[in-house]
């Protein structure tokens, strides 16, 4: 018996209907549809699932994000298509199983026994053989010795001689029968665990997704889903010393709240890390009370490890900030302004900076391990080298200029830096730019720097300014550079300073021509200032390198040499004259300032880019840990594990058992006196192998001889 690719037809005087059954029952359907799942499944292991809609628009524009998001590639598995892609597969392996699977039952049982001498002469694998004994005494042996061989044999009186039929591996067609019906079985399974039971309850209970904010609690009825909804798969985030009896299900318009027949309460969340920084172990010690009896129950749940309640599973997923207090002190980035001011922030919540930005405070990590290895200096210098090529400044963009914290894909040095602090800054219009703040300097090239990471969309990595450490272990110093460079007044005395400190003939008798070339010099030296302070447009070496692109190239090279110098000596200055002004003391000329001085003026040069109005220093923290439960109801779990046994034995079966089939045609041999038999054997199978082969000749080596 064989299968065939071809459905099962209708009894009916319509044609489309009994074409379209045959289509639905046939084989090559469930084969395409096979395909057409499996190219979908690969689609969404390459794409990630259920990422935040503004993650798609970052990574693949408006235009391909809006057609990914008509197709439902962002949530793939719970796509109308692909549940109607499961539904028809489901269909049409039923079919195919209800059409073949009695052929193949009734083919097991039978012995096919309507064979006749001649055709057994025209199969590949015979032998014949004359014996002594009668022909029936002979078909005994045959049986006997078969039934040794682990065949199953029967006698059947044919005319003209009796016919030995046998049979071994017709469980082969199990194997048919359980990969195909493993395949319904785990559909089914997949089909009970996902969102059909969700999207009918919003058809037929009006149930629509919550698109607001607001407490938990406090959200309406026709958002929230019952605790007898059959399936369901969503996330609950308790902080410590907290309790939730509520998980949130993500809908592509929104979330949906399910009702829990449980309150968790987080009583202790710990986490162990690796010396890289990746999470080593978390886990969570809970109260679990039952909302209709009372019952408690304390457990420890752990990834891989969930806690199971009344068919519920609550598994740990992640972890979070769970709402930790901060205290900062803010500095300005923009005017003349070198003060500083105090904020206070909470984790998830957010805070008024002025009438036109609001922080939103979204993360606070206590400690990060991070790559400090040497990196030879190799963008810290850049802008020491301007004075070689200065127009390359920014040539390679922003992310090369700020560069990374601590990025070096050859040398690893992982340490923990400390704390940090992650937070957005959103003006009026809605937009945002989010920013990481370390708490701590970060030694790199043997200096103490201060990070503070920025990026405009959550898809990009950090890029980080950097703010060398004053003498003090602050940004105090280079918060006052900064805000005496965008002060005219200020830059006008630095400029006076350093003309008279440079000017060759000060002191001397023809003090009209050194008055002349100081005045000159001091011009030179305000100008150079009000470049790099980017008055008009954007400063730092951008600016820098706009002016020298107006001097021929052949001079550029000494132009620029000699603009750094002063611009270098100048600053100096600034930072002199700005120290002076609060009251402090003098700078030291020695090499480690002016170290300080050169990183400080890159930083000033990036500061452009950063595009916040303050800078905001972690000086305090209360960390208050959050723990990320899923909790899941999967009737079809046990379902799919069924099927996932059903397939394994399907494919046992069908790769590891052989169906074998045995015939031996005995007549009476008239050519002896005795009264002796001839025998004419006959073999097949459905594949032959080398040990078929084998195997038959075993039989015809043993099978002839006499008792």
């Amino acid at each position: 018996m064989s299968t065939t690719a071809t459905g099962i037809r209708l009894n009916t005087r319509r044609p489309a209907l009994n074409e379209a059954f045959e289509l639905l029952s046939s084989m090559r359907f469930a084969i395409a549809l096979l395909v057409m799942i499996a190219i979908s499944a690969i689609i969404g292991t390459i794409m990630q699932q259920g990422q935040p809609m503004t993650n798609y628009v970052n990574q693949f524009g408006p235009f391909w994000f809006d057609v990914f998001d008509k197709l439902g590639l962002y949530a793939v598995y719970s796509a109308w298509w692909f549940l109607l892609m499961m539904c028809f597969l489901v269909a049409s392996t039923s079919l195919c199983i209800i059409r073949n699977a009695p052929k193949m039952m009734k083919d097991m049982r039978s012995w096919r026994e309507n064979v006749r001498e001649q055709s057994l002469r025209n199969f590949h694998h015979k032998a014949e053989w004359r014996s002594a004994q009668p022909a029936a005494a002979l078909a005994g042996e045959m049986t006997r010795r078969l039934a040794h061989a682990g065949y199953q044999a029967k006698v059947v009186e044919k005319e003209g001689g009796l016919l030995v039929a046998a049979k071994r591996g017709a469980a082969n067609k199990f194997g048919y029968i359980f990969a195909h019906s493993a395949i319904v079985v785990i559909c089914v399974g997949g089909l009970l665990d996902s969102d059909i039971p969700i999207r009918v309850q919003q058809w037929a209970l009006g149930k629509v997704p919550f698109t607001g904010d607001g407490l938990i609690s406090a959200i309406p009825e026709k958002h929230r889903l019952g605790i007898s909804n059959p399936t369901f798969r969503g996330n609950t985030v308790i902080p410590e010393g907290q309790a939730s009896n509520s998980a949130v299900l993500s809908r592509p318009d929104g979330v949906l709240i399910q009702d829990l027949p449980f309150t968790i309460e987080l009583k202790k969340f710990t986490i162990d890390f690796y010396s890289t920084g990746m999470p080593k172990l978390f886990a969570s010690d809970v109260l679990v009370r039952d909302s209709a009896t009372g019952e408690t129950k304390a457990a420890t749940i752990e990834v891989n490890k969930p806690f199971i309640w009344k068919g519920l599973a609550v598994y740990q997923a992640s972890f979070e900030d769970g709402g930790s207090k901060l205290k900062l002190t803010g500095f300005p980035m923009e005017g003349t302004k070198a003060g500083k001011f105090d904020m206070n922030g909470v984790v998830g919540n957010s805070t008024k900076l002025d009438d036109a930005h609001t922080i939103e405070w979204t993360d606070f990590r206590p400690f990060n391990v991070e790559n400090t290895a040497n990196q030879n200096g190799a963008e810290d210098v850049r802008a020491v080298k301007q004075n070689e090529k200065l127009g390359n400044a920014f040539a390679l963009g922003l992310d090369k200029h700020l560069g990374s914290a601590a990025k070096n894909a050859n040398n690893k040095d992982l340490k923990n830096v400390g704390p940090s602090v992650q937070y957005k800054v959103r003006d009026q219009t809605g937009q945002a730019r989010e920013f990481q703040n370390y708490m701590q300097p970060v030694t790199l090239d043997g200096m103490p720097m201060f990070l503070s990471g920025v990026r405009a969309s959550p898809a990009d990595p950090f890029s980080y300014l950097r703010i060398p450490a004053d003498d003090e272990h602050s940004v105090r110093d280079w918060m006052r550079l900064r805000a005496a460079l965008h002060d005219p007044t200020l830059r006008e005395r630095a400029a006076n300073a350093y003309a008279g400190r440079m000017s060759p003939g000060s002191g001397r008798s023809d003090s009209a021509k050194s008055d002349t070339v100081q005045a000159q010099l001091a011009l030179s030296a305000l100008k150079s200032l009000e470049i790099f302070a980017g008055d008009k447009d954007a400063g730092g070496y951008m600016s820098v390198s706009r002016f020298l692109e107006k001097v021929p190239q052949a001079e550029q090279e000494k132009a620029a040499d000699i603009f750094m110098k002063i611009l270098n000596g100048t600053l100096w200055e600034l930072w002199a004259v700005a120290r002076e002004r609060d009251g402090l003391a003098a700078i030291a000329p020695d090499e480690a300032h002016a170290r300080w001085l050169q990183l400080a003026m890159n930083g000033l040069s990036d500061s452009f880019f950063y595009g916040a109005p303050v800078y905001l220093q972690l000086d305090e923290f209360e960390q208050v840990k959050a723990s990320v439960f899923q909790v899941t109801r999967s009737p079809g779990k046990s379902v799919v594990y069924l099927g996932c046994l059903l397939l394994v034995l399907g494919v046992f079966a069908m790769f590891y058992i052989r169906e074998r089939r045995l015939w031996i045609w005995i007549r009476a041999d008239a050519g002896q006196e005795t009264g002796g038999a001839h025998a004419l054997m006959a073999m097949s199978t459905q594949r032959r192998t080398l040990d078929f082969d084998r195997e038959f000749e075993e039989l015809k080596q043993k099978l002839p001889q006499t008792a």
